[in-house]
């Protein structure tokens, strides 16, 4: 589970990275434009992303800012959401390549953000979450670049496999 575990840190980094590179070539207007997805726009979509990844990094490491709301924007201009989401994507990998069989097994508690329910799980089946969560709405993201007429890259997995970075998880 390890190994799994670091394949889907290393590749949410890398996928976001394509991301942030298609969407650095919309305007504002059109970074900004309500296209009709959950979030509206490219830009309250990426503020969502970052907001749910440092929402699960506080409950998995008690570490961090935990944003109070799902849709909170955290920055208004692309770079600094963009640097911020660097630095997100490393911390992501990072703690996740520190994580043992027995930490990836064990359980962890937090309370919920919408219902502020007190929930017990185990850390792999929230581990999964969190990585499944942010395809989720990347795939949301690759929807509204090519409803703004942008060719939007592939973000499928075997793609990173087949990267130098991805090599050895393939």
């Amino acid at each position: 589970m390890e190994q799994h575990f670091q394949m889907l840190a290393a590749y949410n980094r890398w996928v976001n990275e394509r991301l942030y590179l298609a969407a650095a070539e919309l305007d504002d207007e059109e970074y900004r434009r309500d296209t009709g997805a959950f979030f509206g726009s490219l830009h309250r979509t990426l503020n969502h992303l970052l907001v749910t990844d440092r929402i699960w990094m506080f409950r998995f490491t008690g570490e961090g800012d935990a944003p109070k709301t799902l849709d909170a924007i955290l920055h208004d201009t692309f770079d600094a959401l963009k640097a911020a989401r660097e630095k997100e994507d490393a911390r992501i990998l990072t703690w996740v390549r520190g994580l043992d069989s027995a930490a990836i097994a064990g359980r962890f508690t937090y309370t919920t953000v919408s219902d502020m329910r007190t929930i017990s799980q185990r850390l792999a089946p929230a581990l999964a979450h969190l990585f499944n969560h942010q395809t989720h709405h990347r795939g949301q993201a690759h929807g509204i670049l090519t409803t703004l007429g942008k060719t939007a890259p592939s973000f499928d997995l075997i793609q990173f496999q087949r990267t130098e970075e991805g090599r050895p998880y393939s």
